[in-house]
């Protein structure tokens, strides 16, 4: 039978533990990976696998041993409760002894999971697993988690109090990470939060999310964006001592400010622009990052980009004999004074 994406995530987090076997399969092996622990775990609880009731063969194995599967099946243990056995990364090529498991299970028998990538409609494992009237067939598509799947997934965590502006938040990190990530994510604020009564609020998200690539930089960027002219010298001689390259420094400050430009031209007004930003932008900085979008506007922000954009050109022009740093610093000085004008 099919598993719906609407049904799916109820029954991975209560499985049956009745049904003859589950087949999850799609693009993302993480997804499918992440699908596939939950669903395991559910069955045969938190000491399954140290009671021996789980039966792991990666796909090589059982190709190698096609019995190995009706064998893991039938096998009885020394400890009570649901058994499985787990196939991993399946293909068409193992399609032969995973139906004849299919085929010839009986109640009792140990529940099969199978595991595999992109099965097309006519794959004869997915076919199998859809007609079969005890067991099921869940695609797993790449669309990230929906507020309902994150909720159960932050009590798991022990975030049972989460305040609006953090749940909308983690939805906005949950399209901007990968599977793994958010989870890591939500276990880092788990820890984070550990014995305190307070409701997850979006600096607590903030604080555990992942750091962009450009937050070593931060302070420049906001130095220049907030026209403070005057401190760009200090801190320039410090990103210096630190190696950091003037074209890697001329990137973040057009990323910074395309940033600004981009909520600034928003039809809804810079909030709404930043809330919309991919990837998102949270907590503090996002509020920052608004009052400097409404400080500047969209037409001096678009002169800034032009500024930014010849900087580049000459940092990497054949000819160019300045010193680098010095160009970036005196166009980060311009742009500072830039934005003071009214």
């Amino acid at each position: 039978m099919k598993l719906g994406p609407r049904d799916a995530p109820g029954y991975f987090a209560r499985p049956e533990a009745t049904r003859t076997g589950l087949l999850i399969f799609g693009n993302d092996a993480m997804r499918v990976a992440l699908r596939r622990q939950e669903v395991i775990a559910a069955l045969i609880g938190p000491q399954g696998e140290e009671e021996m009731r789980l039966t792991r063969m990666p796909a090589a194995d059982l190709r190698k041993d096609p019995a190995r599967l009706m064998d893991a099946i039938k096998a009885q243990g020394f400890f009570p409760g649901p058994r499985v056995a787990f196939v991993e990364d399946a293909t068409e090529t193992l399609a032969p002894p995973i139906l004849a498991a299919l085929q010839d299970w009986q109640p009792g028998d140990a529940q099969v999971i199978v595991t595999a990538g992109a099965l097309k409609p006519t794959s004869k494992l997915r076919k199998a697993f859809e007609a079969h009237g005890n067991a099921y067939a869940a695609a797993i598509y790449d669309d990230p988690p929906s507020r309902g799947e994150i909720e159960p997934m932050l009590g798991k965590a022990g975030l049972t109090e989460v305040s609006p502006e953090a749940m909308t938040d983690l939805v906005a990190l949950s399209r901007a990470l990968d599977p793994g990530d958010f989870r890591q994510t939500l276990e880092k604020l788990s820890l984070y939060m550990l014995g305190s009564d307070a409701a997850l609020s979006t600096d607590d998200v903030a604080t555990c999310a992942p750091a962009s690539t450009e937050a070593d930089l931060d302070d420049v960027l906001n130095i220049v964006a907030e026209s403070r002219s005057g401190e760009i010298g200090p801190i320039m001689k410090r990103l210096r001592a630190q190696g950091v390259q003037p074209v890697g420094l001329c990137i973040a400050a057009m990323r910074h400010f395309r940033t600004l430009y981009t909520a600034a031209s928003d039809p809804g007004g810079p909030s709404q622009g930043i809330a919309r930003m991919r990837p998102p932008v949270f907590g503090p900085r996002r509020d920052r990052m608004t009052r400097q979008a409404q400080q500047w506007g969209a037409d001096r922000l678009e002169a800034a980009l032009v500024l930014l954009t010849d900087t580049d050109l000459h940092l990497r022009s054949a000819g160019q004999t300045a010193p680098q740093m010095a160009l970036v610093e005196r166009t980060l000085i311009r742009l500072a004074m830039m934005g003071a004008t009214r």
